[in-house]
């Protein structure tokens, strides 16, 4: 070869080389213009946000969110930063982000009252509702959650929980009879029982008979395929700790939950599993006509009521998407919420036998099993049990929303801003994310008194037991474990008619006491929500010493 000889690329190498170059300008161009925008964006968030005092930031990627995410007790963070800077204030979060987290009641309500227009849903928890329930009642906003909310409404009357009663005391004594069978095999006058497995096992069969007319026969020992999905979410609790890190990174990048991992695993056999089932039984339900609707509309079943809506004008219609959706949604919330509620329940009483005593001598003296009636509105310590357990131990530890409009957020009390002076209202620009932590705001000291930390049922007997401050907070019964506003839960009076049911049940026949003592730790594991789990103990164990009540 001459060393002289210049080589002269051909055209089409020479076509490549110009291609190439002008895709890598148009993606410098994108990325250019994508910066624009976040910085264009960020500068009007700091002008239209009032810039508040904060937590200082822990680490310069997460903020403070991993310190959130790990921590046994959330709720006391949020309660402390509370009481350095204010009701309201801002703290650090992941790649920068900052979050306004609300602890004032006049806030709060002011947030609920807006929820699904003003304040919506993250494109994180869009994106992870989607992937696990479906686009249904939980998902949608606006109009939709309205027409949705509308449709299903008539399946949680007073009028429809009371037909229920009767199911809920069937898995009651279903589970009473196993554990009798148990203790009777025992060498011992009693058996040590895991009992949060149990709970599931009711709460799984009461849903799907009251809901869809199916029985999965949790409590007679059958396999069921949902039950061994959520089951695995609390089994490998190194996964979920890995797993916290992938989701608050996801909280900016929600595109991340595309990659796969064992818990993005999970939620999608947990979906198709939900799926199948939803399918499997609103198909026999068409085929059969289990259901009659009458022709003055006076179907009252959610099974009932959702074939229904499928048929109805504009208003209440639903497609077929949205009514396995809304399927789907109700087998995870009568699964999770109510089997996590109760084992909370039976642990306090393990914890505080005087307190399961004057219980049990309140059933026995009301006599036979209360109508839905008399559960209401008779078994006063029954009902005062059930609130501090709400109230101390709420499913939903925290919710997080996004602005999606400019806003102006009244307080009760004035706060300190960054620049030093006080507002009595802070303003908020679209895209501001806002946090509100239930835990912190059903045990805070400042508004349920010095015994805010204390499982204490004696405070819903009296006039002067909930504090001045506490009846600012808008929500059942002062709590805000059933959110409020336009999301506040359709299920509440069904949950809490089969909480009441099941533990009468449960504490009339049977003493529960802790294995190791009234003093026996326990913590919380990270399963699809938040799970109590006897420190030691593999998943969500948690196991009692149960015998019988003579």
């Amino acid at each position: 070869m001459n060393i002289f000889t210049i080589p002269v690329p051909s055209p089409s190498s020479l076509w490549t080389t110009i291609h190439l170059g002008g895709a890598f300008n148009v993606a410098c161009s994108f990325a250019a213009l994508w910066a624009l925008v976040k910085v264009l964006r960020m500068l009007r968030w700091r002008m239209k946000t009032t810039q508040l005092l904060g937590p200082p930031r822990t680490s310069l990627v997460y903020g403070v969110s991993r310190d959130l995410a790990i921590s046994q007790d959330s709720a006391a963070m949020y309660e402390r930063w509370t009481t350095e800077y204010g009701v309201v204030y801002m703290i650090p979060s992941v790649l920068g982000q900052t979050t306004v987290v609300l602890c004032d009641p006049r806030a709060i309500a002011h947030f609920y009252a807006r929820e699904t227009r003003t304040y919506v849903h993250t494109p994180l928890s869009l994106a992870l509702l989607e992937s696990s329930v479906g686009k249904g009642l939980i998902w949608s906003h606006g109009e939709t959650h309205r027409r949705q909310r509308k449709a299903l409404t008539p399946a949680f009357s007073n009028a429809a929980i009371r037909k229920l009663t009767s199911v809920f005391y069937d898995s009651a004594y279903k589970a009473k009879g196993q554990w009798d069978n148990v203790i009777e095999s025992s060498k011992d006058d009693d058996a040590v029982i895991e009992v949060q497995n149990w709970m599931n096992h009711i709460s799984l069969d009461t849903v799907g008979i009251a809901g869809f007319s199916h029985d999965f026969g949790a409590l007679d020992g059958k396999p069921a395929s949902v039950t061994e999905v959520f089951d695995t979410f609390g089994s490998n609790q190194k996964a979920s700790a890995v797993n916290e890190v992938f989701i608050l990174l996801a909280s900016v990048f929600p595109i991340i939950l595309k990659i796969p991992s064992k818990r993005q695993n999970l939620f999608k056999k947990l979906s198709v599993t939900m799926g199948q089932i939803s399918n499997e039984l609103l198909i026999r339900s068409r085929r059969e006509k289990d259901v009659s609707i009458g022709e003055g509309g006076q179907e009252n079943s959610i099974i009932g009521l959702l074939i229904k809506s499928e048929g109805q004008d504009a208003e209440l219609h639903m497609s077929e998407e949205e009514v396995i959706a809304q399927m789907r949604l109700l087998l995870l919330a009568g699964y999770e919420t109510t089997s996590i509620s109760l084992t909370w329940a039976l642990i306090e009483l393990s914890r505080h036998p005087d307190v399961q005593t004057r219980l049990r001598e309140e059933l026995l003296a009301f006599g036979p099993d209360p109508t839905y009636d008399q559960l209401k509105a008779n078994l006063p310590y029954l009902d005062a049990i059930v609130h501090e357990i709400l109230r101390l131990h709420p499913s939903v530890p925290e919710i997080t929303r996004l602005a999606a409009a400019d806003d102006v957020i009244p307080l009760s009390e004035p706060v300190r801003m960054a620049s030093g002076n006080m507002t009595n209202s802070i303003s908020v620009a679209k895209g501001t994310l806002i946090t509100i932590s239930i835990g912190a705001i059903n045990r805070s000291s400042t508004i349920w008194g010095p015994d805010a930390k204390e499982f204490k049922p004696d405070r819903w007997l009296t006039e002067d037991g909930i504090s001045g401050k506490a009846k600012e907070v808008q929500g059942h019964r002062h709590l805000l474990t059933f959110i409020d506003g336009p999301r506040t839960c359709l299920g509440k009076d069904f949950a809490i008619m089969e909480f009441k049911t099941v533990l009468s049940v449960l504490v009339k026949n049977f003493v529960f006491e802790m294995q190791d003592g009234p003093d026996t730790p326990v913590e919380v594991a990270r399963g699809v929500l938040p799970r109590p789990r006897v420190v030691g103990e593999d998943g969500t164990g948690v196991p009692l010493r149960i015998r019988r009540y003579e």
